[in-house]
């Protein structure tokens, strides 16, 4: 039996691996369905990674390579072009269950387990986008693989629906191949992106960004000819008379990404409605105990050095429960959004497991400028910041500290609002 398997050898799943080890586990095995190690970041060719971890810009493969000479340092073993296909609670332990073409059906027993699957995109499936099915339509990750590792451009004349970061991303990285970008559509009235995207990756290439904008129809049988754009008013439909045609031969999907969560509802993990990932307490601890979860199949992160950071996190907490020393109160206290916060990670603590300090992510959902953040603890204020902007499409994050607690909070609620005047 192994004392720690990792599912997931992306960013999330070696960075926990090198902090388990660190915290004295010697029996770890990380499982990656991939033929190497470093997830989607080996297709992200793009600088920016690395800023918080490393204080450098790097690009993605070169920030993963970080993380993969961690973990061949420590002499982790790892199997690739394994595909875990069934989890479950089996005695004391966890058995998985992988395939692979050497090895065929293997189960492996361990103690623990932490869940780095990552997540996937969401499909022009649950879109409702009316019209046939041609080719050139690609969601943008696949577009960014395409172009990145394979060598293919999709197309010559490009229309992105979606204004989250892997589409602004490939609207420049399209552009600097020679396709023509005619408009980024965001059906939402604010981007789901970073700010830092829009500007050096649309206004910098002079695309246009149409917000509270979607798409109402695609022409082509055989291949995409064009699509047409409508205005949509506060309840997401289409207002008649607005609707513009544009003609193109690829429709690049970027509309929100979805947490790879199938092994963990086989598990009995209770997922959390608002990220579809597992609800968590301050351990990064699922409701299974010794199952522990961190990266983007926990919640979508905006910034790798936060994923890195919280799988980190994941890893010491593994250890911790692997050495029998993860045992609290047995009283979570929960963590209640409120105001425009949407929800929180972790969505409960428990003082006396805590580290000296906890850091609690989240997502606001709308714009806001002159923001005030506040964590109260049964009516007593524990936290007030004040933020000039927040913004959906980038999270935000607080740190509680053990010493706060007085072991008699029942509840904590974690709110933003637009400060008033005098507040």
């Amino acid at each position: 039996m192994r004392d720690l398997a990792i599912i997931g050898g992306g960013p999330a799943g070696l960075a926990a691996a090198v902090a388990a080890r660190d915290a004295g586990v010697e029996d770890i095995l990380i499982l990656e369905r991939e033929k190497e190690l470093g997830g989607i970041l080996n297709q992200c060719i793009h600088n920016g990674f690395g800023l918080h971890t490393f204080h450098e810009e790097l690009t993605g493969p070169e920030y993963a390579a970080r993380y993969m000479d961690e973990v061949f340092q420590r002499n982790i073993p790892y199997r690739l072009s394994t595909t875990v296909v069934d989890l479950r609670r089996e005695g004391e332990g966890l058995a998985i269950t992988s395939v692979s073409r050497e090895e065929g059906l293997v189960e492996t027993q361990a103690r623990a387990v932490i869940l780095a699957m990552g997540c996937r995109e969401r499909p022009r499936g649950a879109l409702n986008i009316p019209g046939t099915r041609p080719a050139g339509i690609f969601s943008a990750g696949t577009a960014q693989r395409l172009v990145n590792l394979e060598g293919y451009l999709p197309g010559r004349r490009v229309v992105i629906l979606g204004s989250g970061d892997i589409g602004l991303i490939m609207a420049r990285r399209m552009t600097l191949e020679g396709a023509k970008v005619l408009c980024v559509a965001e059906l939402q009235p604010y981007s789901g992106g970073l700010k830092r995207n829009i500007v050096q990756c649309l206004d910098d290439y002079g695309i246009p960004l149409l917000l509270s904008h979607t798409v109402v129809d695609i022409q082509g049988r055989e291949r995409v000819e064009g699509v047409t754009i409508a205005q949509v008013d506060d309840a997401f439909r289409p207002i008649p008379g607005t609707e513009r045609d544009y003609a193109c031969d690829t429709l690049l999907l970027s509309v929100g990404l979805l947490p790879e969560n199938e092994l963990s509802k086989a598990v009995g993990v209770e997922l959390a409605p608002v990220t579809g990932g597992p609800q968590v307490n301050e351990s990064l601890e699922t409701n299974i105990p010794g199952v522990f979860a961190c990266g983007n199949v926990l919640h979508v992160h905006d910034l790798v050095d936060y994923v890195s950071e919280e799988a980190a996190q994941a890893g010491r907490n593994a250890a911790r429960f692997l050495r029998g020393e993860s045992g609290g109160t047995g009283r979570d206290i929960p963590l209640v959004p409120a105001g425009a916060v949407r929800y929180t990670v972790p969505g409960a603590i428990d003082p006396a497991r805590m580290e000296a300090e906890t850091v609690v992510r989240f997502r606001v959902g709308r714009n806001m400028r002159g923001a005030l953040v506040t964590v109260t603890a049964s009516g007593k204020e524990l936290l007030r910041r004040k933020r000039p902007v927040m913004a959906p499409g980038e999270m935000e994050q607080i740190v509680l500290k053990k010493e706060w607690f007085s072991g008699a909070e029942t509840e904590l609620t974690v709110e933003a609002q637009e400060e008033k005047e005098g507040v």
